[in-house]
């Protein structure tokens, strides 16, 4: 009985402790590692609006810390070895926390046992476009022709094992056709040929894009989320042309190191929602492509482990291999 007490008593006491030190923090600055390289990415971009945004917010400075390589993964390590006192904090991306496990063998981290979610924010919306000179004008002509062209028909990426090429192999799978991967060093080059026509289609975020589906360089087929995008509210999505549950983007959100006293998760959680709600921020996202997608950290949490068992599934029957 004394020691059951005992340990009441010392839990009593450790979730006091996390209350007062969730009351005062932060105390110090604040650091943001941003797994990408300055200015290259809307994830940059987002993370460097938020970080301005949670200074004012939280009375302390917060620091953007761009640390990128290995398409991600290595800030994403940094972070998840961190000292779990909320002091880091990491803008965690869909590639290298939920792609990344099933691509990587030997990636440094667990995104679900070494992270703690705080808050998802963003999407970036991913859509399917293929060269004018292809006879498709939607979803449904594009698997019909595949389906009359098997193994004809070919479809670039930024690389092995991105979201590009994954989207491409969750298409073929989900479509039951059989089309060939073109990978390229970078979704800029791969955006080049698609305009010259060396590849026919391509699935990518609608920033990469919009100017060119506009200028009719490159015809939009769909959007592979689950409700049309406000960046092009005409463009069907493609569950609606046949592929139900259908969906390929690019999340943004904020992670911390596991075992981050849940005081603080929820302190930070409550102040990101309400700049992320703002319309101010709501409207600079979707100036950048991104719109608002808020989770608390047990939606995300849940959220990130589905879409690592999603990509597990594609990863393994694509057989991909990163390069």
């Amino acid at each position: 009985m004394k020691l059951a007490l005992k340990v009441f008593v010392a839990l009593l006491c450790g979730t006091a402790l996390q209350v007062a030190s969730a009351q005062s923090y932060p105390t110090r600055p604040i650091r943001l590692v941003v797994p990408y390289p300055p200015g290259s990415s809307t994830n940059d971009i987002l993370g460097r609006a938020l970080a301005q945004r949670l200074t004012t917010a939280l009375g302390q400075q917060v620091v953007v810390d761009n640390r990128s390589g290995a398409s991600g993964t290595v800030g994403s390590e940094l972070v998840a070895r961190s000292t779990p006192d909320g002091y880091t904090l990491l803008i965690g991306v869909a590639g290298p926390l939920a792609v990344g496990p099933s691509v990587y063998p030997r990636l440094g981290y667990d995104p679900v046992k070494d992270l703690a979610p705080i808050a998802r924010i963003a999407t970036i919306p991913y859509v399917m476009v293929v060269n004018p000179s292809l006879p498709a004008a939607n979803i449904r002509e594009l698997i019909a022709l595949a389906k009359s062209r098997p193994g004809k028909l070919n479809f670039g990426s930024s690389g092995n094992g991105g979201s590009p090429h994954l989207c491409g192999e969750l298409f073929k799978t989900a479509a039951g056709i059989d089309m060939v991967h073109v990978p390229y060093k970078g979704g800029a080059l791969a955006v080049v040929d698609l305009l010259g026509g060396q590849v026919q289609m391509l699935c990518t975020g609608v920033t990469a894009l919009a100017a060119h589906i506009k200028a009719g360089r490159v015809r939009a087929l769909g959007v592979a989320s689950l409700r049309r995008t406000a960046l092009m509210p005409e463009l069907p999505t493609i569950g609606e042309q046949g592929l139900t549950g259908f969906e390929v983007n690019s999340w943004t959100g904020v992670v911390a190191a596991a075992k981050t006293p849940q005081a603080i998760i929820r302190r930070l959680y409550a102040v990101i929602a309400r700049i992320v709600n703002d319309d101010d921020m709501k409207n600079f996202m979707l100036s950048h492509g991104a719109e608002l997608a808020l989770m608390d950290p047990q939606e995300f949490g849940a959220y990130l482990k589905a879409d690592i068992a999603k990509w597990a599934k594609v990863v393994k029957a694509a057989k991909v291999k990163v390069d």
